[in-house]
């Protein structure tokens, strides 16, 4: 149980994530939590690459639940992402969620010039 707080401690939005209430019949949020519950718990705490990937995870969940635009972006993705079988399937599918929002931020994101009046 030590080990569970110690994890919580790189996860501020952890029940936010855990108690977010989506709609029955959404698949795609149910498996995402699973997945962050899933993987956090699994990893080498001290590793600092996984506790990198677990910081991310937890900011692109947050995003997923406050920004409409990027979950419907995210379950539109996830649905044609293919996860090589290889030993670490929840890894590769962790770095797949973290690859599409890092898209995201980026198409999202533009500059804003501020115009001079004359």
């Amino acid at each position: 149980m030590n080990r569970n707080k110690d994890i919580l401690k790189y996860c501020p939005n952890y029940y936010t994530i855990i108690n977010f209430d989506f709609k029955d019949n959404d698949i795609v949020s149910d498996k995402l939590i699973k997945v962050y519950k899933s993987y956090i718990f699994s990893i080498d705490e001290k590793s600092e690459e996984d506790i990198k990937r677990v910081e991310e995870l937890d900011n692109v969940l947050a995003s997923y639940i406050k920004d409409y635009l990027f979950r419907s972006t995210l379950q539109k993705e996830i649905m044609t992402v293919k996860v090589k079988k290889d030993n670490n399937v929840l890894k590769n599918l962790v770095d797949i969620i973290i690859k599409i929002f890092t898209n995201y931020e980026e198409y999202t994101t533009r500059k804003i010039y501020i115009s001079k009046w004359i």
